[in-house]
């Protein structure tokens, strides 16, 4: 992999979280939403769970590569 200079992210399937602010979330490389309310979201990651808490939390889009996080997020953990 750092022979070759491929991106571990690309080798390994490593989830990818862009946050902005405490307002909004971008994630690259997820497996599923396993639970999804207004104050907590649940992503599967490859290797581990990303969870979100905070208030008026919402899904602005999601395909098989990304999604985006909205609201007021208060924490995120890795499970």
């Amino acid at each position: 992999m750092e022979s070759l200079k491929i991106p571990r992210d690309i080798v390994m399937g490593d989830s990818i979280l862009t946050v902005t602010g405490n307002v909004s979330a971008h994630i690259e490389n997820y497996r599923g939403i396993l639970e999804y309310t207004s104050c907590h979201i649940l992503i599967q990651g490859k290797n581990c769970q990303i969870c979100f808490e905070g208030k008026g939390l919402f899904i602005d889009y999601y395909t098989n590569e990304d999604m985006k996080i909205s609201g007021c997020i208060s924490s995120v953990q890795y499970i």
